[in-house]
């Protein structure tokens, strides 16, 4: 049985930009300002952060016409290296990277919709478990229902956020924006570099996101022409909205200001439009939220069932659905745990634990894009990527330096993150021992 081809372009680049814009945006810019302190820094780090997505939009695009197979990152480690890295990736967006921002991005939407709803804040876990149950079972009735919900709901937070930018300038005569200091007194050298580099993290996981259209690239149709074009609109697109709205926050809240709140997209808008504008924004976001969540457990589960195919994990997560086509059980199993991860409460923490293990990943999907360069010379590249191989190579190069300066800056977490990473290796070994019996 395979995959329907049911994704049209327009599809598949609101899947790239629901993927990316979750909670990201209205909430991490404030620990990017706490960070880096300044409004020059700031902006940068934003800029920074969007030219490293479009590298990477830039690798996923040619990788997704080399190798447009369901999994995506799964397919191309499998191809380039070795089963095991492969089982590595899929066992790290399962225990860490898609649950972990899964369940991060549900306590988000639990904590803004709770006030809205009047709830108590014992509430917020119930809340975030029960949204996630709900959408692992919409999702098993197929791609398209789900496809749908996406483009609605893409398309008018982006157009929410695009009018919140706009009202910010067309509101707000005094700006918070000063080219003076350049950086905080007595940050120079290595500590500037690494302040600069922690900034990325939250900025990275802001603009992450655009690998999940790879997952599901058996049910795009025509793919060499829909994928990369895909890719590579819907990065534009989210660059476009994340430099202007944290020029916004700047200008209407100041650097100090963004950095002592952690709710900078209802401040803003309280301070344009009152009490009403800050309900609008949590509104917003937990709309926001919602199709973020609605995304990951559509698309990352493709990526076990491959893995059950292949025999590396349960033989029924390989396995689709006879009526709607979809891997229901692989579906299920990411709702569950990403509920197991959202008990935890701690949006901060699962942040990090996401970012720090995606970026290993993502690292190594430039590398396995110069292998395919190499060992699979005449496969099919309508868009290639441009500069060549400064581009991957740039990207693999800022991918380490996240994830070396998670080490320095946050060796705790980075140890943990690291040790469940390298329990995947022995997993491998006995799970492909046993299936082979």
């Amino acid at each position: 049985m395979a995959f329907a081809r049911k994704l049209t372009l327009f599809d598949a680049t609101m899947i790239v930009i629901s993927g990316i814009i979750g909670a990201g945006i209205f909430i991490n810019p404030y620990i990017v300002a706490q960070t880096v302190r300044t409004p020059v820094l700031i902006i940068a780090v934003w800029v920074a952060g969007g030219l490293i997505a479009l590298a990477g939009a830039y690798v996923f695009a040619e990788l997704s016409t080399v190798m447009p197979r369901v999994g995506g990152q799964y397919a191309f480690f499998r191809e380039a290296f070795h089963p095991l890295v492969a089982f590595l990736h899929g066992w790290s967006l399962l225990f860490i990277i898609q649950s972990g921002a899964t369940a991060g991005v549900a306590v988000a939407f639990a904590k803004y919709l709770r006030p809205l709803l009047d709830l108590p804040e014992s509430w917020t876990t119930p809340l975030a478990v029960a949204i996630l149950l709900g959408l692992a079972a919409f999702h098993a009735l197929g791609i398209k229902p789900g496809a749908i919900l996406i483009n609605v709901i893409t398309f008018g937070k982006t157009v929410a956020i695009a009018a919140l930018v706009i009202g910010a300038f067309l509101l707000t005569e005094r700006s918070g924006i000063t080219l003076r200091p350049v950086t905080p007194p007595g940050m120079q050298g290595f500590g500037l570099l690494s302040a600069f580099f922690a900034g990325l993290v939250p900025t990275m996981f802001s603009y992450g996101g655009w690998q999940n259209l790879n997952f599901v690239s058996e049910e795009v149709r025509d793919p060499l022409r829909n994928l990369p074009r895909a890719i590579l609109i819907g990065v534009f697109c989210v660059i476009t909205v994340y430099v202007s709205a944290n020029v916004a926050y700047v200008h209407v809240l100041s650097a100090p200001a963004l950095a002592a709140t952690e709710t900078p997209a209802a401040d803003m808008a309280a301070r344009l439009a009152g009490p009403a504008g800050a309900k609008v924004i949590s509104l917003l976001i937990v709309i926001s939220t919602f199709g973020f969540m609605n995304l990951a457990l559509l698309s990352a589960p493709r990526v076990y069932y491959a893995m059950g195919v292949d025999g590396v994990f349960f033989r029924f997560i390989g396995k689709l659905s006879p009526k709607y086509h979809a891997p229901t059980a692989a579906i299920l199993l990411q709702g569950t745990l990403a509920s197991v991860f959202a008990i935890s409460n701690r949006y901060d923490e699962l942040v990090r634990y996401a970012v720090f293990a995606d970026w290993i990943f993502f690292a190594l999907a430039g590398v396995a894009l110069m292998v395919f360069r190499r060992t699979l010379p005449d496969a099919p590249r309508p868009q290639p990527v441009p500069l060549y191989p400064l581009t991957p190579i740039l990207f693999v190069l800022a991918g380490l330096g996240i994830v070396f300066n998670t080490f320095v800056t946050d060796w705790a977490n980075a140890r943990i993150g690291a040790l469940i990473i390298a329990l995947g290796i022995p997993v491998f070994f006995a799970w492909r021992k046993v299936s082979k019996k």
